[in-house]
């Protein structure tokens, strides 16, 4: 079994205390203008090397960022690269944690116009008989468990928004399934099925909101194309974006 370090969901049973104020930025002047200026937008899963570059594009575009992680430490290194964010620390496998969150939220910043979960991890290797019970709880905990808990803590949100937008990372695992991954790529698929059901909630409210699959290889040196590409989800139209699953190749 082998283990790649990626965010994870964390042992915190509650959402700790906002560091910083957020606020709706202007985009710096040598960032392209997006409509993403002005949204409130959470990132689950904020401190790895992709989360801070989805961090740091939304905050350079305009858009007021809540980053949230599981990790004190982390989190502060966060706040030190991308000091326009405001970081909540919470475990997002505690559904009774981020509904909490989500109050906090609500309270101290209105609601949110888009979600990106970036919360992951990786386990396999061993063939089928290698597939072992531990690595499925980690991988159900941190890929679809997350997941569910903050969709539906932010559904009302997102529904509600005039632009709102949910996007995950899965992987092409999902379409080439191997024995010695299939914890995950079953993971992922779960993860994809689900981000697919609130996509059709959206499309059966009439809302104007969408649900997109990003699908890499590897995220490892995809981060800067994947902070570009969540930019960007607000510069689509929902109707043509919902239910899309996005390709990021080197």
């Amino acid at each position: 079994m082998t283990e790649r370090p990626e965010e994870t969901a964390g042992s915190a049973s509650a959402a700790g205390p906002a560091v910083g104020r957020i606020a709706a930025y202007p985009p710096e002047e040598d960032a392209d203008a997006s409509t993403v200026a002005g949204r409130i937008v959470l990132v689950a899963g904020a401190t790895s090397a992709a989360g801070l570059a989805v961090v740091s594009a939304l905050t350079r575009a305009g858009a007021g960022v809540i980053a949230v992680g599981s990790n004190a430490e982390r989190l502060r290194a966060l706040r030190a690269a991308a000091p326009a964010a405001v970081t909540y620390q919470c475990d997002l496998a505690d559904f009774a944690a981020v509904t909490g969150l989500a109050a906090v939220v609500h309270a101290e910043h209105g609601p949110i116009d888009g979600l990106i979960h970036l919360v992951g991890g990786w386990r396999g290797g061993g063939g089928l008989a290698g597939q072992g019970d531990d690595d499925w709880d980690f991988l159900h905990r941190n890929v679809v468990t997350t997941l569910r808990n903050t969709t539906r803590a932010f559904n009302a949100d997102l529904l509600a928004s005039p632009a709102g937008r949910l996007a995950i990372v899965s992987s092409v695992s999902v379409d080439n399934p191997v024995a010695g991954g299939a914890n995950y790529a079953a993971a992922k698929a779960a993860a994809e099925t689900w981000t697919r059901a609130v996509g059709q909630g959206f499309r059966k409210a009439a809302a104007p909101a969408a649900a997109v699959v990003f699908v890499v290889k590897g995220l490892e040196g995809l981060e800067t194309e994947l902070a570009a590409r969540v930019v960007a989800l607000w510069d689509t139209d929902a109707a043509a974006l919902d239910n899309t699953r996005v390709f990021l190749a080197p």
